[in-house]
C-alpha cells in the first residue's frame, strides 16, 4: 500500500514539472517575441526619424544656399549703389560667401544630430595643430586684408609681382587674380604680394616712354633730332608735363650714334606710342638722308716680308 502511495506521488510530481516546463518555456517565447518586436519598432522609429533628419538637412541646404546667394546678390548692389570699391568689393562678397557657408554647414550638423557643442570642443582642441596646418592660408588672408587697406594696387591696375605681369582681376580673400597680355589667368597668394615688391604701372596716370634710335657715324645729328621732334610735335598723345619731349646723343657705340629720346605719355597710350613712333621712325630713315648702322670692322692688311 505504501508502494502505491509513493509511486502515485512520483507521478504526480512528475506531472507537475512538466507543466512547470511549459509554462517556462511558454514564458521565454513571449518575452522573445515582445522583445523583437520591441526591437523593431525601435529600428523603425530609428530609420523613420533618421529620414526626417536627412530630408529637413536636404531641404535646409538648398533652402540656405538660395538664402545666401541672396544675400550676395542683395549686398552687390547695395555695395554698387555706394559705389565701393571694385577690389573691397569683390574681397567682401568672398568673404560672406564662405562665412554664410561655414554656417549653413554647423546647422546641418545640429539638424543631423551631432552635438554642436561637442564639435566646437573638439575644434577647439585641436585649434593649435589646425592653425600650424593653415598658417600659410592665414597669411594669405592677412595680406589680403593689407593689400585692402594699403592698396598697392586694385582691380584693373597693369601690375608687375612675383615675375609675373598682367591686369588685376579680381583681389579675393586668399589670392590675387591677374590677366595677363596672353590672357591667362594667374593666381598669386596674397601673403606673396603684401611683403614683395610691386610694379604698379597704373597708379600714376602717365608714364615717360623711353626709345633709343641708332645711326651710322656720318650722318647728320641735326636731321635726325629734326626728323623725330616732327613726329613728336604732331601727336596729341605726347604731353608737355611733367616735362617737354627729350632728345639727346645718348652713345657713341663701334659701329653707331645712339640718340635718346625720353618723352611723357598716359599709360593707356604707352605702347601705342611707342611702338608707332619706332615705326615712323625706321620708315623715314632714307627720307632724311640717314642709314641703319650696322656692326663694321676695318681690317688693315701690311705686306709680308718675302725674303726672310
Amino acid at each position: 500500500m505504501s508502494l502505491f502511495l509513493a509511486l502515485g506521488a512520483a507521478v504526480d510530481k512528475a506531472a507537475a514539472s512538466d507543466s512547470t516546463a511549459h509554462k517556462a518555456a511558454s514564458v521565454v517565447k513571449s518575452i522573445e517575441s515582445s522583445t523583437f518586436q520591441d526591437i523593431m519598432k525601435q529600428l523603425v522609429a530609428f530609420m523613420v526619424d533618421q529620414s526626417l533628419k536627412i530630408l529637413a538637412a536636404i531641404v535646409i541646404y538648398f533652402v540656405g544656399k538660395w538664402i545666401i546667394n541672396r544675400i550676395k546678390f542683395v549686398s552687390r548692389k547695395l555695395m554698387e549703389k555706394r559705389e565701393v570699391d571694385h577690389s573691397l568689393r569683390s574681397f567682401l562678397l568672398n568673404l560672406i560667401n564662405i562665412t554664410l557657408t561655414i554656417l549653413l554647414f554647423v546647422i546641418i550638423i545640429g539638424v543631423l544630430g551631432v552635438e554642436t557643442t561637442s564639435m566646437a570642443a573638439l575644434l577647439a582642441s585641436a585649434g593649435v595643430g589646425i592653425g600650424m596646418a593653415m598658417s600659410g592660408t592665414l597669411q594669405n588672408f592677412a595680406g589680403g586684408v593689407i593689400i585692402l587697406l594699403l592698396k598697392p594696387y586694385k582691380v584693373g591696375d597693369f601690375i608687375e609681382a612675383q615675375g609675373q605681369l598682367g591686369t588685376v582681376r579680381e583681389i579675393l580673400i586668399f589670392n590675387t587674380v591677374l590677366n595677363t597680355i596672353d590672357n591667362k589667368v594667374i593666381y598669386i597668394p596674397n601673403g606673396s604680394l603684401s611683403s614683395g615688391i610691386i610694379n604698379n604701372y597704373s597708379q600714376s596716370g602717365i608714364r615717360r616712354v623711353d626709345l633709343k634710335f641708332g645711326f651710322a657715324y656720318g650722318d647728320s645729328y641735326d636731321e635726325a633730332r629734326k626728323m623725330i621732334l616732327g613726329f613728336l610735335e604732331g601727336d596729341e598723345r605726347v604731353l608737355s608735363t611733367p616735362a617737354q619731349p627729350f632728345i639727346g646723343l645718348h652713345t657713341l657705340n663701334n659701329s653707331s650714334i645712339d640718340i635718346v629720346v625720353r618723352i611723357w605719355t598716359r599709360t593707356e597710350n604707352y605702347w601705342d606710342l611707342y611702338f608707332e613712333l619706332t615705326e615712323k621712325v625706321y620708315k623715314n630713315y632714307s627720307a632724311h638722308g640717314l642709314s641703319i648702322p650696322f656692326p663694321q670692322m676695318d681690317v688693315h692688311m701690311y705686306p709680308t716680308n718675302t725674303n726672310a
